[in-house]
């Protein structure tokens, strides 16, 4: 049984030495044995120069997009179509006056922002950007490093971000600003649930937590299609986890000034603002990893030679371009979508992503057992698997049409009950509050005749004139 899985591992389009290399236990594994230490910081330098160079530009490409989704022009002045405007606002934060609140604690409130800006960066070092290229004499996998439970690296710094928000919202010595920590906090830690078990039915499927292996088990079908729902609900935890549009909950303006950073300016506001572009980053690398095949070419390509395409550097171009296709899609939904409501948001989390998500697992391992015990033990290659895959297939489409149903039934008696029970009573007192508020749509105004300077003096104590039948009843 050991020869079957190298030889296969062998005929692996695109993965060369990488895959033949098997660990004792009779997995893949990358090889760094030519990889000196020295050789290490460069790829991590190349990694973070490519994650602020990339920063860069999708804020600049973000703004165009969505000025041309919107019919206007966007930045176009500084440089030649405006390539220069972020550049621009980065001098600009650097410059520009920082302080600190006089009720904020000052250690946590200098503290938070470090956080939240490095943690960021922590989840990019295992991500294989391309196969095996040749640098300084060495040959070495594009990839800063990997390890049996690579994945797990990457969860684990999104969940110490999470610190970096709530002490940030607490540190600031602001009820809006801790308000919107709370908010953050309770919203990234909820759908990093729902993201780390839709990344469950991929660990089960490839048979390993290591980013390589994952990759390198794709070579002949990407995760994509047998892990349906897993993407589907990965998609949706990204924009939850990242507070994008149309779940950016923690920073509504409309309600609470700007969330956790409220109190921030300049570099410190910055860094906060270059976490959250990394993070976008980082989990479009993932999600490419996991489902997209990694830094390998698409299938259609796979047509010319394996040497043509998936050789050395090329791995970075593919891997680059299915990272854009989903800086596009983040763009392209922020300029689309209206913002959720939050107690909406949160309970689609845990209502309906993560139970269902627990089905989809469970129905994962069974048929992946079936699957294993059909084929001999053996998941080397995919031929003869296909009703399989086309069970999971059936099986994620179906979880997909039920979420979809729930969720309009959940909206629809949302709907009903806020008609049976109306959230503003039928007659108001314009001048409650002490100041004249005009009547909402379907109210009428209380007392015509009534003495505003008893009303302004009642105030206070009556926020209403009148009371709802359906307090009445309550009352009665």
């Amino acid at each position: 049984m050991t020869s079957l899985p190298y030889l296969a591992a062998a005929a692996l389009p695109g993965v060369g030495r990488l895959a033949t290399e098997l660990a004792p236990g009779g997995t893949y594994r990358a090889d760094f044995s030519d990889t000196p230490w020295w050789l290490t910081l460069i790829k991590a330098l190349i990694a973070f120069v490519y994650l602020l160079l990339s920063v860069v530009v999708v804020i600049w490409f973000e703004r165009r997009v969505v000025g041309f989704l919107q019919q206007r022009p966007g930045p176009n002045r500084f440089g030649p179509g405006g390539v220069f405007q972020t550049l621009a606002d980065g001098f600009k934060l650097v410059w520009k006056e920082t302080f600190t609140p006089k009720k904020a604690d000052s250690f946590m409130y200098n503290l938070a922002p470090i956080i939240a800006g490095s943690t960021c960066f922590i989840g990019f070092s295992i991500i294989p950007m391309a196969g095996e290229v040749t640098m300084f004499g060495h040959r070495t996998p594009l990839q800063v490093t990997d390890a049996p439970v690579a994945v797990l690296i990457v969860m684990a710094a999104a969940s110490i971000a999470a610190y970096g928000f709530v002490l940030a919202g607490w540190s600031s010595g602001s009820p809006y600003p801790l308000l919107g920590g709370l908010r953050s906090t309770a919203q990234v830690i909820s759908y990093e649930i729902a993201m780390g078990l839709s990344l469950v039915a991929v660990f089960i499927y490839a048979g390993s937590m290591s980013t390589h292996e994952i990759v390198a088990k794709q070579a002949s079908l990407w995760f994509i299609v047998p892990a349906i729902f897993s993407f589907l609900v990965y998609v949706i935890c990204m924009f939850g986890e990242t507070n994008r549009l149309p779940f950016d909950l923690a920073e509504g303006e409309g309600e609470i000034v700007g969330g956790y950073h409220t109190e921030y300016s300049g570099m410190k506001f910055g860094m906060f603002f270059l976490g959250e572009y990394v993070n976008m980053f980082t989990v479009s690398a993932l999600c490419t990893t996991m489902f997209l095949g990694g830094w390998q070419a698409p299938p259609p390509l796979t047509m010319l030679g394996d040497g043509m395409v998936n050789h050395g550097w090329w791995g970075l171009l593919w891997f680059t371009i299915k990272l854009w296709l989903f800086m596009f899609f983040f763009v392209w939904v922020r300029g689309t979508l209206p913002r959720t409501r939050y107690d909406q948001f949160m309970a689609f989390g845990w209502k309906m992503l993560i139970p269902m998500t627990l089905v989809w697992v469970l129905a994962v391992a069974f048929v992946r057992a079936a699957m294993l015990g059909h084929l001999g033990g053996t998941s080397v290659s995919f031929g003869g698997r296909t009703f399989y895959v086309s069970l999971l297939v059936i099986v994620g489409l179906f979880l997909v049409g039920a979420l979809v149903a729930t969720w309009l039934v959940e909206s629809r008696n949302e709907t009903r009950q806020a008609a049976m029970h109306p959230e503003h009573p039928a007659e108001v007192n314009p001048f409650a509050g002490g100041h004249p508020v005009p009547p909402m749509p379907g109210q009428t105004l209380a007392e015509p005749g009534y003495d505003v300077r008893r009303s302004v003096a009642a105030a206070p104590a009556v926020a209403y004139a009148t009371t709802t039948d359906h307090e009445e009843d309550h009352r009665g």
